[in-house]
């Protein structure tokens, strides 16, 4: 979306300086979030962000990201290029004021951009700050500049190193090792967030290349995107694997009271509700005033058609909220020129004015849609009704699980081998698969703080049942009553009560083979669609037990992957034929309790992966198609994913 303001004589009077860089190195995880992961692809996105913006401000149409084979990142475009005359106040070139100076750039002066992506506005500077090597290079006025940087300091001054016909700015950096935990890209990860931004910003053409890998041909591996339906083809995408009861996507594009509004949204036969926010480009995962307008003018609008349909009629208990909003998948995008952020990860949009702007947009939207549509209507309404009747089972299998607490005395499933300890910060919980391995893992825990619940067999695919059945299913039951959570406010009925959780480590527990990851995979859609706000926490674990043990005389080593056993075979043989001393395991069943503690339950030891949620769109889609009833897109995904040992061999 263009800005209705471009400004030409942009230069470095426009780039406004707030504060310095020192901070950023001492306390990195304040500015990117954290040192880990997340933090690592969070400086692609700011340097990316700075290439959206001149997209937005309608200069820029490529964007091009490379990992490349050292693992560092190349961002280019076509954009202007940043200014490189000298900035009257700092009195250097404005490039390296743009580079070095914290909160320096032209999104904050109003005449070269009217909206800004970015969730922490701290720009390329804290990538420069945090990498050890940096190097950016500008097309501009028909020149090159170029100027390097290590630590976020300037190697010499901006100089001018050819002549071009092109504009832009090419950034290649590499993190800083000895700040960031792990500095290896994932292209998934990257593409991902690309594959958003495109659908997200129709007309802009977006690629990412991994240089570390080649495909079958010899060329490298490398994706690319551009979206002319912008979210209407988001949704169509998020929703692929889902069956929808629509003919098409509802859609508005538009701008009220100077907000750029963009809203798609279709219904599907699922039972759960998909909506998906963003200001800015930023994925608001914890709402704001533009949810709150979506879910104001959707609830108003299909309420008094539904009232005036007479449809409603027939049913003896009141339509909430969130009837209108099962088998919902919506995508809203809004553009603020000075965004408001609240909450506990500042993404929540605390700007009030754009309660109406959306509120009014998709009041006219679907009362538009439901005029011209009246068959598509009457089945919104019908899955309504639907809803509502499910909602009301579901609250009276909600308040049984609740009740049990009361009746059963402690509350805890019997199955549940619980820990002494009582401070949840302290407390973990394993929940695994079967009682033979359960059983296995009571004998070699460390009851202390330790807690083993066993799962039988597979729990119920959340994805394709009504809810009342998942608040009715046994080992749903169990989980819900040991971690000791409730659902259900009086403000929202499918609010999850997190106050009396009684562990912070809830770590799933499963053999390494295709049934386990099965097992894990319903489990995570469980966690994903019914207790959302662990996963955002941090709260949930995968273990992760070893493949094979391999035995030599008193020598003994485990390991987690073929090649990895492959190589301490050939380490332990000593140039000698050694043949029967490797042990495959199954499953958990198979180690006796010293080994899984060992291996897999002693935290000085075992290795524990933290699952976290990097993309609420992605993985919203990923568990629709990985629970739902296509297979060859399933089958892509395990093959593509899974690492098993080869049982078979």
């Amino acid at each position: 979306m263009s800005a209705e303001n471009k400004n030409p004589n942009y230069s470095a009077d426009n780039i406004t300086v707030l504060e310095g860089l020192e901070a950023v190195r001492k306390r990195p995880a304040m500015y990117i979030g954290d040192i880990g992961q997340k933090g690592l692809h969070h400086l692609v996105y700011e340097v990316v962000d700075n290439s959206i913006d001149e997209a937005l401000a309608g200069h820029c149409s490529y964007i091009d990201v490379f990992i490349n084979e050292d693992n560092s990142i190349t961002v280019s475009d076509n954009g202007r290029g940043i200014p490189t005359d000298i900035h009257e106040k700092e009195g250097k070139s404005a490039l390296e004021v743009v580079m070095t100076v914290l909160h320096a750039g032209g999104k904050f002066d109003k005449g070269s951009y009217k909206v800004s992506g970015g969730l922490h506005g701290v720009g390329v500077s804290c990538v420069n700050a945090l990498s050890e090597d940096l190097r950016v290079e500008v097309h501009r006025d028909g020149k090159v500049f170029e100027q390097e940087y290590k630590i976020g300091i300037p190697q010499y001054d901006v100089r001018e190193i050819g002549t071009t016909d092109k504009t832009g700015t090419f950034v290649t950096f590499k993190p800083d090792s000895s700040i960031f935990e792990d500095t290896v890209y994932h292209f998934d990860i990257l593409s991902a967030r690309l594959r958003e931004l495109a659908f997200l910003n129709k007309g802009i053409h977006l690629s990412i290349t991994d240089k570390r890998r080649t495909d079958d041909e010899g060329n490298d591996i490398k994706e690319e995107y551009f979206s002319v339906g912008g979210l209407k083809e988001f949704v169509k995408f998020l929703d692929g694997t889902r069956e929808s009861i629509l003919n098409d996507v509802i859609y508005f594009d538009g701008e009220k009271d100077g907000v750029p509004v963009e809203v798609a949204m279709v219904y599907n036969s699922s039972y759960t509700e998909n909506v998906h926010s963003y200001v800015n480009n930023i994925n608001t995962h914890e709402g704001g005033t533009h949810l709150s307008g979506f879910r104001r003018g959707l609830t108003r609008t299909l309420k008094k058609y539904a009232d005036n349909s007479g449809l409603l009629k027939k049913v003896k208990f009141e339509i909430s909220g969130d009837d209108f909003r099962e088998g919902l998948t919506a995508v809203i995008s809004v553009k603020v020129m000075e965004p408001q952020f609240e909450g506990q990860t500042k993404t929540k949009l605390g700007n009030k004015e754009v309660t109406t702007a959306v509120s009014q947009s998709v009041s006219e939207m679907l009362s538009f849609y439901l005029e011209e549509n009246p068959k598509q209507a009457q089945m919104i309404v019908q899955k309504v009704i639907l809803a509502a009747t499910a909602r009301n089972a579901a609250r009276k299998a909600r308040e049984m699980v609740q009740r049990k607490s009361v009746m059963t005395g402690s509350g805890l499933p019997g199955k549940l081998s619980d820990c002494s300890e009582r401070d949840p910060e302290k407390c973990e919980i394993f929940l695994v698969e079967g009682d033979s391995a359960g059983g296995t893992a009571k004998q070699g825990r460390d009851r202390h703080f330790q807690a083993i619940l066993p799962l039988r067999g597979k729990i119920l695919n959340v994805e394709k049942a009504m809810q009342h059945k998942v608040f009715e299913n046994e080992e749903i039951k169990n989980m819900y009553t040991a971690l000791g959570v409730s659902v259900g406010t009086e403000e929202d009925e499918r609010a999850l009560n997190t106050e009396k959780l009684r562990y912070h480590k809830i770590v799933i527990m499963t053999d390494a083979d295709i049934d386990g990851s099965h097992i894990a995979t319903l489990i995570l859609t469980f966690f994903f669609r019914y207790m959302k706000e662990l996963l955002e926490k941090g709260f949930i674990y995968i273990a992760t037990p070893p493949l094979y043990l391999l035995k030599k005389g008193k020598d003994q080593r485990y390991c987690w992957s073929d090649e990895e056993r492959d190589r301490l075979i050939e380490e332990m043989k000593g140039g000698k034929d050694v043949n029967v001393g490797i042990q495959r395991y199954k499953g958990l069943g198979e180690m006796n309790a010293i080994q899984l503690w060992d291996t897999t339950l002693n935290p000085d030891q075992r290795t524990l992966k933290q699952v976290s949620i990097d993309s609420a769109a992605e993985a919203d889609r990923v568990f629709s198609m990985l629970m739902g009833d296509e297979v060859p897109p399933r089958r892509a995904f395990i093959e593509a994913n899974a690492k098993y040992a080869n049982i078979d061999a």
